[in-house]
């Protein structure tokens, strides 16, 4: 990471505003990057411990945590430059000195030159700062104070600045910022002139399209959170894009972020955004690509001291940084490679850095909401200048309760125990296992008494949380003292399932559950958040505004309330698309219960043989489980051989997702492709035409039952809420709706749609259908559907 914020953009008549420390560090920053550095969950709170103890061991008249500031005029603009000094010592009522402490883990004898530079390149600036506003001050001491937090030992070094170097000092750090305030606005130039001309890239909008747009700018500019159910065919994203930038242009807003589940929907912002600019450059922009799967083949088995493209990273930045932002506007991760490989600098890394300059940003609902990988550059204090757009937020209902989900088990604490036990200089990390691992066994061991195979706690397990917090705080100072630890994987694995579950559980309120359970012969810890609406809410109120928008948030009542937004605007769009196009019917005389699947399997084959043989063509089918798939399937291919089928497999690759759904090409022979609903092909994928002809829906998409959803219907029901609509019956409901929803694509599809379960006839049910379901029609039997097929097939042939 270059800097947490690099640029901090005032109101009209605020100049532009950065940090003393931000700015030594991206202007003097060198040498090597470490991906992978530790940080105790404590870090922050020991710095500020250490600073509390030493300011209190100075005299009275020694001025503490004095704020510093000033404005200079840098490429034709107001800067303001700000800090805080850690003390000032005065003499005679005049200042002598500038006291500046630094803490960390290393002795100060293994600090690198770059981070001294840096150590004392903030107390130059603050130097300079308070000369500037003391004119009587010529000279003055500056004192580096330096801790190392794993001993507490002190350094203390000393030397003395003029008025004329430390002047010096700071012009040569404020003209090279210079340059990138310039390049800055050069930026914002280019961009300021390409929206003030912005114009929809389509002669006319499609039906509702206008109107959406309408509400998203209001929203925008009115500072709020806005739901918005939009059916396929919507134009949702240009919808939301459009208007957000039309608002950038008008200076509502400075940076967008587009948050999205998927790498499609990240495409899809992608082209929207290349469409708007009609081939000229727009706004700059950057597409975020998780960790794992940007970084080069090359780096990932590498040690960070081995790794070329860390090794000399801040020497390479700057440079690479200036290459890619004269050159190019809408950075894909493919653009972020090449010049990463061109430049030699982590490609990870430097999308980060790059996005500091970007007013668009692309990426997952991770960077904004998940307490372990949001962006914190951007997000470590609010600003209204920031807007979110939400695609499919449906899907961050159970994201977000991952994000809040964390695991330990006693199995991985006890085979690192042993490891370490085999070898020399480990006593430090035994003795601090230990006691996490005393903890485990002993509630496994209660378990095992009482014959409970798991158990749901409304309490947090605050002892085992302060014993894993000792020993997070004794590894990440451990590891960096023994470099060349040969169980460092291991210990690491450990470090971090240990950290994870103490950061969760800093959030830990009466909306979280620990979960105990024994697996053979271990024991799993998991703490996780039923209701995680108020962090998600908190998260939005990072920005100024919140559009979260998807083809199916029905209820829309129900989605304002679990992703926090209570005190949100709603907008519910019709389909733009004939509903009689959809042709909707549902078997009322199949069960498809867990206990009656076996009984109504000979209906369930039947009623996909009626759809696949009504009509030539590509057909999936869709059911809750990889046991019914496979219980489905083989039935089928026993009864009609002749049939083509492909199945959806577990865990497949992204080259085996393109081989299944490459079949789905018009054909004269039918197809059938059975898939897991709530799965990879419910979602996101976009067959049109005759790519696809009908779909069936096995079941009601109920989650599977479990102690988590359990927890839940029983949290909702104390809530005087449906508990097991919220656990249950509408996670189901939107994964049928999903499912259902990749057949009508445009306004020139058509096709049927079987629902296949009597619960989708009831009132139960019914009730949270969208208004473009309300032509339903219900069969008893086989021959009704038979007729019905027919029927509907012949409107569109005849």
């Amino acid at each position: 990471m270059l800097v947490k914020k690099l640029f901090t953009k005032g109101t009209s008549t605020m100049p532009y505003s950065v940090g003393v420390r931000e700015l030594v560090e991206f202007i003097l920053k060198s040498g090597d990057l470490s991906a992978g550095g530790l940080q105790s969950p404590n870090s922050a709170l020991e710095g500020t411990k250490i600073h509390q103890a030493i300011q209190a061991t100075w005299p009275s008249e020694t001025e503490c945590e004095v704020d510093l500031k000033q404005t200079v005029n840098l490429a034709n603009q107001s800067v303001l430059i700000h800090g805080r000094a850690d003390g000032l010592k005065k003499a005679d009522n005049h200042y002598t000195e500038v006291l500046e402490i630094k803490s960390s883990a290393p002795s100060f004898a293994d600090l690198k030159e770059n981070t001294l530079t840096l150590y004392w390149a903030q107390a130059k600036i603050y130097t300079q700062l308070l000369m500037q506003a003391d004119p009587s001050l010529n000279k003055l001491d500056l004192t580096l104070i330096y801790v190392q937090v794993t001993t507490g030992y002190q350094w203390q070094k000393t030397q003395s600045i003029t008025r004329k170097e430390a002047q010096t000092f700071f012009d040569q750090v404020t003209n090279e910022y210079a340059k990138w305030l310039q390049l800055k606005q050069d930026l914002a130039n280019r961009q300021q002139e390409m929206l003030t001309k912005l114009k929809f890239p389509f002669p006319n909008y499609r039906q509702n399209q206008r109107e959406l747009a309408a509400v998203v700018y209001k929203t925008i500019l009115n500072q709020k959170k806005l739901f918005v159910q939009a059916p396929t065919g919507t134009g949702k994203t240009i919808s939301t894009i459009f208007p957000a930038l039309k608002a950038m242009g008008q200076g509502k807003i400075n940076r967008l972020f587009y948050l999205t589940a998927k790498q499609s929907t990240r495409q899809v912002a992608q082209d929207t955004l290349n469409l708007l600019a009609q081939s000229e450059p727009l706004v700059t922009t950057i597409t975020l690509t998780a960790k794992d799967q940007i970084t080069f083949e090359e780096e990932k088995d590498l040690a960070d001291e081995e790794n070329p493209y860390l090794l000399g990273y801040y020497d390479r930045i700057k440079p690479a940084l200036m290459d890619i932002l004269r050159n190019e506007w809408l950075i894909t991760k493919e653009l972020v490679c090449k010049y990463a490989r061109k430049h030699q600098v982590d490609p990870f890394e430097y999308s980060l850095d790059i996005s500091l300059f970007c007013s668009v940003i692309i990426c997952d609902y991770n960077y904004l909401f998940d307490p372990m990988v949001y962006l914190q550059r951007f997000f470590s204090k609010p600003d209204d200048s920031n807007c979110f757009l939400i695609d499919e937020a449906h899907n961050l209902v159970a994201r977000s309760r991952d994000m809040y989900t964390k695991e330990i088990s006693l199995q991985t604490l006890t085979t690192l125990k042993d490891k370490l036990k085999q070898t020399s200089g480990h006593r430090g990390l035994i003795n601090r296992l230990q006691p996490i691992i005393a903890t485990l066994t002993e509630l496994k061991q209660t378990l095992v008494k009482h014959h409970q195979p798991y158990l749901v706690m409304e309490d947090e397990l605050i002892e085992l949380a302060k014993s894993c917090r000792k020993f997070c705080d004794f590894t990440s100072n451990w590891l960096r003292e023994h470099p060349e630890e040969t169980l460092a994987e291991e210990i690491l694995t450990v470090f971090f399932d240990l950290y994870s579950y103490l950061k969760v559980g800093e959030f830990y309120d009466p909306s979280f559950r620990t979960k105990l359970s024994t697996e053979a012969d271990d024991l799993l810890v998991k703490i996780f958040c039923l209701n995680p609406s108020k962090l998600l809410a908190k998260s939005m109120a990072l920005g100024g505004s919140s559009i979260l928008f998807s083809a199916t948030l029905s209820p829309l009542a129900y989605y304002q309330e679990v992703l926090g937004g209570t005190d949100s605007l709603c907008y519910q769009l019709p389909s733009p698309f004939d509903q009689e196009r959809l042709g909707l019917v549902i078997t009322a005389n199949i069960a498809t219960t867990y206990r009656q699947r076996h009984a109504s399997l000979d209906a369930v084959v039947a009623t996909i043989a009626s759809l696949s043989q009504s009509k030539s063509g590509n057909y999936l089918v869709f059911l809750p489980s990889y046991a019914y798939l496979t219980q489905v399937v083989t039935a089928f291919n026993q009864r009609y051989p002749l049939v083509r089928t492909i199945i959806q497999q577990p865990e497949m690759t992204a080259k085996e997702r393109s081989e299944f759904l490459a079949n789905f090409k018009p054909t004269k022979e039918s197809l059938v492709a059975f898939a897991l609903l709530g799965g990879i092909f419910s979602e996101g994928i976009d067959l049109k035409g005759d790519c696809l002809n009908g779909v069936a829906i096995i079941g009601v998409g109920l989650p599977g039952i479990s102690p988590e959803n359990d927890a839940l219907r029983t949290y909702f029901d104390h809530q005087e809420k449906a508990g097991f609509e919220y656990a249950y019956q509408l996670p189901g409901l939107n994964n049928v709706f999903q499912a259902a929803g990749r057949l009508i694509r445009s306004a020139s599809d058509y096709g049927p749609v079987i629902l296949v379960d009597s619960r989708f006839a009831s009132s139960r049910y019914q009730r949270f259908y969208p208004n473009h379901w309300s032509h339903g029609h219900i069969v008893y039997n086989t021959t009704q559907l038979q007729e019905y097929l027919a029927s509907f097939w012949q409107k569109f042939t005849s």
